[in-house]
């Protein structure tokens, strides 16, 4: 057999530069470079590797440098978005707290389904050191290390403690990486003495592969079942989630809306999947949903579900669909979610499957009725937005009003990227996007500080895309340290800063729950209270952000906002527009609910009263069976 003497780790570089995937016709690389942070443990492994990959040119696999460890996973995961699933990064670190700080970006990859490669170092395999700096001794067995926690937040994992197990983990990995049905965290521990360890390596392995990512059809017989389900239909409602946009099925589900007259709700993940302005696009849907889309899902008799793994915030924690009767069909390529609500189950890829739904419906299409009640209903929902966009809110601009700013600033391809606090509500109701690309809220996992990091993944992903990060004080605090990784790879990104001083969500939350906003507002300790409600901390953001090496710009009011967006879209590197909102709103009207439980007993009145809402809104949630 033909071989070569490599370390695992520089066989491993070599091996991830050679891998890419298909779809439709189209390659492109998989892994197209590694992120990472060195110390101890991979220093000399993974990163001996790669240096020497430059500078021999053995294997094409650039290094990039984030700032901190979580942050360079949300790079990467935010990559994967905006690439379909189709690339992602690999993203090593050193043993110890630098491989458990990607802990939680391995969580939100999972949770919201998108390929990264994660290459935590780990203790001494031959344990000949034991125990070592930053080991941890667990009395339970010698074989338990800190890196045995991303166990359960990643979708394979594997711990290679010789150098000839790399073979199979690595093509494992690969395949997990491109399954649409099994994609998230994929996880290869690597213990730092076997990282450095030499082997003869068949040289086959490090052979060009190209991994092809199919669209699976529907079975026709599944295909005739749901549409008889929706030619029995008076009253049908399409809930458009990732799936349909990871599929590049934009085109087909307009035009299948468009044929049957059937009204388009969206999730987080789906927006964009039908322009705003399209006739039967109704906003999106759930606990912070539009007027039109959680009024058509109320009174709903068979609700379409193309790619959505209905979240309690879609189904408004099991409120917002209604209709006692209501027949769910979920065309999904995971039977996991395909199933949900005992569901008429499609099991195939969302282009494929609209596409068979067309072809079974060519002769049908909803009452003309029902079209003008969608009609009505998206007329109701603009008069609502644009209160919101106008409210004349002051001396502190609302932050509905930035939102409409920015939506009258921004083109059609420009990308907005949020992830937690209140601006994912706002902007489910009141973002217009008209391109499948231009919504980026993570919200399965709702990751405070995913922001920042994940402007720097959506650009490298698209640069010729403006790429917006809309970001509260909150969020920023937790993980602002990437606009440095901006700075250094010269990429041009803007980031909205709104500053008001507080947990804005959870705050409002907490005061409908009847916990009167405790501990959600940043302030000085209050010598009389002993309670975290004095003055307000003279934190200056800004200037942190241009410590960062970031361009700052200023605006006290909106039409100062949009002056400064301008300016900022004008620039060349990237650009901080800071803003002072209201902390209390106001926000868009409520059309949904989010079940948060409420303390059932209480010596407070005002938890008291928001139990009795609590306990109402329970009696409308329910299973759907």
């Amino acid at each position: 057999m033909n071989t070569v003497r490599l370390t695992t780790a520089q066989a491993l570089v070599r091996f991830l530069a050679n891998q890419y995937s298909e779809r439709d016709g189209q390659e492109q690389r998989l892994i197209p470079g590694v992120w990472g942070i060195f110390g101890h443990g991979n220093v000399a492994g993974i990163g001996q590797a790669l240096l020497q990959a430059a500078v021999t040119h053995e294997a094409d696999l650039p290094y990039y440098l984030a700032r901190n460890e979580q942050g360079m996973v949300h790079a990467s995961v935010a990559y994967a978005k905006m690439r379909d699933r189709l690339a992602t990064f690999a993203c090593t670190a050193s043993t110890g707290p630098g491989s458990t700080n990607m802990i939680t970006g391995a969580a939100l990859a999972t949770t919201n389904r998108l390929p990264v490669l994660l290459l935590p170092s780990d203790m001494f395999a031959t344990r000949a050191a034991d125990p070592v700096l930053q080991q941890l001794e667990d009395t339970r067995g010698g074989d338990v290390t800190v890196n045995d926690t991303f166990r359960a937040v990643s979708k394979y994992f594997d711990r290679i403690t010789r150098p000839e197990q790399l073979i199979p983990a690595a093509l494992a990995a690969m395949r997990v990486l491109t399954d649409p049905v099994e994609t998230g965290a994929v996880t290869l521990a690597l213990p730092q003495d076997v990282q450095a360890e030499g082997f003869d390596w068949p040289v086959a392995f490090f052979r060009r592969r190209v991994w092809h990512v199919g669209r699976p059809v529907p079975e026709p017989a599944a295909i005739e079942r749901a549409a008889m389900l929706l030619r029995n239909a008076k009253k049908p409602l399409i809930v458009a989630g990732g799936g349909a946009v990871y599929s590049g099925a934009e085109t087909e589900l307009r035009a299948f809306a468009e044929a049957t007259g059937i009204p388009v709700a969206d999730t987080h993940a789906g927006k964009g999947a039908v322009p705003w302005d399209h006739p039967y696009a109704v906003g999106g849907i759930g606990s912070t949903g539009s007027y039109a889309a959680n009024e058509l899902a109320h009174e709903a008799d068979v609700v379409l579900g193309i790619g959505t793994r209905y979240s309690d915030f879609t189904t408004a924690s099991h409120t917002v669909f209604g209709n006692p009767d209501v027949t769910f069909i979920n065309l999904n390529v995971a039977r996991l979610d395909a199933v949900k609500h005992s569901a008429e189950p499609l099991v195939a890829d969302a282009r494929s499957g609209i596409q068979a739904l067309a072809g079974a419906l060519t002769d049908w299409e909803v009452e003309p009725s029902y079209r003008q009640r969608t009609r009505q209903l998206i007329a109701r929902t603009r008069e609502i937005e644009d209160q919101c966009f106008n409210v004349g809110h002051g001396p502190l601009p609302a932050q509905t009003e930035i939102i409409g700013a920015l939506n009258d600033v921004l083109d059609d391809r420009a990308v907005v990227i949020n992830a937690a606090g209140s601006m994912p509500g706002d902007l489910q109701q009141l973002w217009r996007a008209r391109d499948p690309k231009a919504y980026h809220v993570e919200y399965a996992y709702s990751c405070m500080g995913y922001e920042v990091a994940a402007g720097v993944g959506a650009k490298m992903a698209d640069p010729s895309r403006e790429v917006v990060v809309l970001v509260g004080d909150g969020s920023y605090l937790m993980m602002a340290q990437e606009i440095v990784t901006m700075v250094a790879e010269g990429l041009k990104v803007i980031i909205v800063l709104v500053q008001n001083h507080g947990f804005a969500s959870i705050g409002a939350l907490s005061e409908s729950l009847g916990s009167q906003r405790f501990g959600t507002k940043y302030r000085y300790r209050d010598g009389d209270s002993g309670q975290l409600d004095g003055d307000v901390l003279p934190v200056d953001l800004a200037a942190n952000a241009s410590s960062l090496g970031a361009d700052v710009l200023h605006a006290s009011s909106v039409e100062e906002f949009r002056t400064a967006m301008e300016k900022a879209k004008a620039a060349h590197r990237t650009t901080v527009v800071h803003v002072e909102t209201d902390l209390y709103g106001p926000h868009p009207p409520g059309h949904g609910w989010w079940d948060v439980p409420v303390s059932e007993t209480s010596a407070l009145d005002s938890t008291r009263t928001a139990y009795e809402t609590y306990a109402a809104h329970k009696l409308a949630q329910r299973h759907y069976l």
